[in-house]
C-alpha cells in the first residue's frame, strides 16, 4: 500500500500546486494580464508613426520673411515668425526646438539647447533647408528606402523579451514563494513524516509550472501574433520547447534560492538579487549589444539571455532547433546544476 501511495504522491502534490495558484487572484493577474498590458502600453508608445515635425521659430527682422518661406519647403519643419521679445521665452519653455536669427550680410545664428535631441535635429534640418534654398547641390546623390516590415518593429523585438521575462518571474516567484511560505508555516516538517521523497515534493512544483506554462505562453504569443501582428516564422514546437526548457531552468533556480531561507523577506531579497541582473542585462527591452564587449560572456551565460535570444531567433528569424543549440546548452546547465544543488541543500525545518 505504501508503494501505491507513493505512486500517487507526485500527482496529489502537483494538484496542490494548482490549487495554490488559482486561489491567488494576484498570481493570475501577474502571470496573464500584466504582460499583455505592458506589451500594449509599450506598443502604443513605440508604434509606427510619421516622422516628427519639429517646431522652429524665425526671429522677426530683415530677411525673416524670406527665411520662413525657404524653411517651409521642408515637410518636417513647422516654421513661424516670432517677435524678438517672445523668442527666448518660447525656446526656454520648449515651444520651439530652435530659434533662427537672420543676419543681413552675415552668418545666420542658430539658438538651441544641444542637450535636447529635438534641438540638435532641428539645427541639422534647418541648416540643410537653408543651404538648399541658397542653391547648394549635393556631390553624392542618395535615395531613401524606408523599411517598416513585420519583424523589424520594436513590438516584434519586445514580445519575445516580455515572454522570457514572464517565464522567469512566474517560475521563480511561483515556486520560491510557495516553498518558503510552507517552511514558514511549518508545513514542511509534516511532509517529512510522510512516505514522500524530497524529489517528489520538489518535482511537483516543476510539473505544476509546466502545465500552467501552456496557458501562459499561448496567451502572450497569441496576443502578440493576433493583436500586434508579431511574426511567428519558426515552428510552434520550437517556441514550445524553448519556453519549456526556460521555465524548467528558472524553476530550478527558484528552488535553489528557496532551499534555505526561513522568511518571506529573506527569500524576496534573494529572488530580486538573482533576477535584477537579468532584468537589466538580458535584453528584455533593448539589445544586449548595447553593453561593452567585456561583459558579453557574462551576459550570454544568463538564462534569461538564452531564452530571449532563442525566442527571438525562432519567432523573428525562423531558426531551427539545431541553430538554438548554444542557448539550449546554457539553459540545460542552469537546470541541472540548480535543481541538483537545491535537492542536496534543501531545508525542511
Amino acid at each position: 500500500m505504501a508503494d501505491g501511495w507513493r505512486d500517487r504522491a507526485i500527482v496529489q502534490l502537483t494538484l496542490a500546486r494548482y490549487r495554490e495558484f488559482y486561489r491567488e487572484p494576484e498570481a493570475l493577474f501577474w502571470t496573464f494580464i500584466f504582460p499583455i498590458l505592458m506589451a500594449a502600453g509599450l506598443a502604443l508608445a513605440f508604434r509606427s508613426k510619421p516622422p516628427e515635425v519639429l517646431k522652429v521659430g524665425v526671429v522677426t527682422g530683415t530677411g525673416a520673411a524670406e527665411m520662413v518661406t525657404a524653411l517651409k519647403a521642408s515637410a518636417q519643419l513647422d516654421v513661424r515668425a516670432i517677435d524678438d521679445t517672445a523668442a527666448e521665452r518660447e525656446l526656454r519653455t520648449g515651444k520651439v526646438a530652435l530659434l533662427v536669427v537672420p543676419n543681413a550680410g552675415g552668418p545666420v545664428e542658430f539658438r538651441f539647447d544641444d542637450t535636447r535631441p529635438e534641438g540638435a535635429s532641428a539645427r541639422r534640418m534647418v541648416d540643410d533647408a537653408l543651404q538648399r534654398a541658397a542653391g547648394r547641390q549635393d556631390p553624392v546623390p542618395v535615395r531613401e528606402s524606408l523599411v517598416r516590415e513585420r519583424g523589424s518593429r520594436y513590438i516584434d523585438f519586445l514580445i519575445p523579451g516580455l515572454l522570457g521575462m514572464n517565464l522567469m518571474a512566474s517560475s521563480m516567484w511561483g515556486i520560491g514563494f510557495s516553498v518558503v511560505d510552507q517552511r514558514r508555516k511549518k508545513l514542511l516538517k509534516r511532509f517529512v513524516a510522510t512516505p514522500m521523497s524530497r524529489t517528489e515534493y520538489l518535482a511537483s512544483f516543476v510539473l505544476a509550472r509546466l502545465t500552467l506554462l501552456i496557458l501562459e505562453v499561448t496567451t502572450l504569443v497569441g496576443v502578440g501574433v493576433g493583436l500586434f501582428g508579431v511574426p511567428l516564422r519558426g515552428s510552434v514546437a520550437a517556441v514550445a520547447l524553448v519556453s519549456l526548457l526556460g521555465a524548467m531552468s528558472f524553476g530550478g533556480l527558484g528552488l535553489l534560492i528557496a532551499a534555505r531561507p526561513k522568511t518571506i523577506e529573506a527569500a524576496s531579497g534573494m529572488m530580486n538579487l538573482a533576477m535584477l541582473p537579468m532584468w537589466v542585462f538580458s535584453g528584455v527591452f533593448f539589445s544586449v549589444g548595447n553593453f561593452p564587449d567585456a561583459m558579453q560572456p557574462f551576459i550570454r551565460a544568463l538564462p534569461l539571455t538564452a531564452v530571449n535570444d532563442a525566442l527571438r531567433a525562432t519567432m523573428l528569424e525562423g531558426a531551427t532547433l539545431p541553430q538554438l543549440a548554444p542557448e539550449f546548452l546554457v539553459l540545460t546547465v542552469w537546470l541541472v546544476v540548480s535543481f541538483t544543488v537545491a535537492l542536496k541543500i534543501f531545508r525542511w525545518k
